[in-house]
């Protein structure tokens, strides 16, 4: 057992509830929620060996959890989705002129995000969008803005230098920016 973390038979008790609501508010029904919870318990368990112990339990769990969310969305049926980074890159180029800025400028948020965030209906659209993502993309994602990650740790993760986290923290933003205004924004 790591130090001062309850071990891996109390955390259905623990954080189950929470883990639940959790799931429920990003996913569309309460089976989902509920096999979401599930699955992330049981990585957790498989995974407990590698816990290092820099974040809680129920912060570790969490992260777990997110993950499990964002691959439900990816399983769930985005037939276009590319892995290939390049062309969209080769697409995002496009939106800017020699010198790096824009050729048209994007229209202004006019919306208060903390307001938007509390909506469930932006968050299935933000997963949804992040599962769009090519995995790499989503990853990095998640890693930097969900989890809170440095930079150096991504990097050490994944096992890519900085400027290649970089750009493609770059790219994964592009994309849900277009992916946000044209199904969130828009409506």
């Amino acid at each position: 057992m790591k130090a001062n973390s309850p071990n891996p038979e109390q955390w259905v008790d623990l954080y189950s509830d929470y883990l639940y609501r959790y799931a429920i508010a990003r996913l569309p029904n309460k089976e989902t929620a509920e096999d979401a919870v599930q699955e992330a318990f049981v990585s957790a368990i498989q995974a407990y060996g590698r816990f290092q112990g820099k974040s809680s339990i129920k912060t570790w769990l969490v992260a777990i959890l997110k993950r499990k969310i964002v691959d439900h969305y990816r399983r769930s049926g985005h037939k276009h989705e590319t892995n290939d980074i390049e062309m969209i890159a080769n697409k995002l180029e496009k939106l800017f002129d020699d010198t790096g800025k824009w050729k048209v400028m994007p229209n202004a948020w006019n919306v208060n995000p903390d307001a938007v965030y509390e909506q469930k209906e932006f968050i299935d659209v933000l997963y949804k969008c992040i599962a769009k993502l090519p995995k790499r993309l989503a990853e990095i994602f998640m890693l930097r803005e969900f989890e809170e990650q440095s930079t150096q740790s991504i990097c050490n993760e994944l096992k890519i230098s900085e400027s290649n986290s970089w750009v493609m923290l770059y790219r994964a933003r592009m994309q849900l920016k277009q992916c946000l205004e044209s199904n969130w924004l828009e409506k």
